[in-house]
């Protein structure tokens, strides 16, 4: 990525990540992905990731499920709101420019 090469990482925030058994739906740890946030490139955006990650406005990404998943290839999520990929929610409200 040519963004990583150049920008300066301002925030790093993580997904723990699990996946429930279909039948007792506990959940297995299985990694932690590490995003690293450039908040000078896109300042708005890295604030609403950075803080629906940590959870601090009291809503955010935790528990919340990946909706499509194609191996070896992307993971989508974010959908605090719907679970499917339909909804969201922004610190900022409906819509924000950055």
């Amino acid at each position: 990525c040519t963004l990583c090469c150049f920008a300066k990482t301002t925030n790093t925030v993580y997904f723990d990540v699990t996946i429930a058994d279909p039948k007792t739906k506990k959940p297995t740890p299985v990694g932690r992905i590490t995003f690293a946030l450039f908040g000078k490139e896109a300042p708005k955006t890295v604030e609403n990731f950075r803080a629906l990650c940590t959870g601090e406005k009291g809503y955010g990404y935790k528990g919340s499920p990946f909706h499509r998943v194609i191996d070896g290839f992307i993971l989508q999520g974010g959908d605090i709101t719907e679970g499917n990929g339909r909804g969201g929610k922004s610190i900022y409200g409906p819509r924000f420019a950055d």
